[in-house]
Order: structure tokens, then sequence, then C-alpha cells
């Protein structure tokens, strides 16, 4: 099984893409920085629960989705 954060970070970056928005303009949505959005998609980083709030509602997406893993991610 593969480290959660990569797992979340996975799944924030194809529900972000899936929207066709940039981390740029992402990020401004969610109210974090850029190079922050960009570590939590590439895993780097834990994240806190009202983060993870505010991206699954800048996504437009229940919280929960966030965290069903798939085993397989089409890249």
């Amino acid at each position: 099984m593969e480290d959660i954060c990569l797992l979340f970070g996975k799944n924030v970056r194809k529900y972000r893409t899936e929207k066709k928005i940039s981390q740029e303009e992402f990020a401004s949505i969610v109210g974090l920085h850029r190079t922050y959005i960009s570590a939590v998609e590439r895993g780097r980083r834990s994240i806190a629960l009202e983060n993870i709030k505010k991206i699954a509602d800048a996504l437009d997406i229940d919280v929960y989705k966030l965290f069903i893993f798939k085993e397989e991610f089409d890249e």
C-alpha cells in the first residue's frame, strides 16, 4: 500500500485536473499557496483537516471522496 499522503495527493490532482483548473488557480480558490498545493499533490506534505475541507469545498466534492483510494491511477 502506498503512503496515505501520496494517495491523497493523487486524488486531489485527479479531481483538480478533471475540472481543468491549474494549480495556481486552484490555490487561489482554496486560499493556500501554490507550492503548498503542489507539495500536497506530490504526497510531500501531511495536511490539516481544515485544509482538507477547504480543498474538498473548492473541488465541490464531499470530503470522503478524497480518501477513496483505487489500486491504480491513470497518469
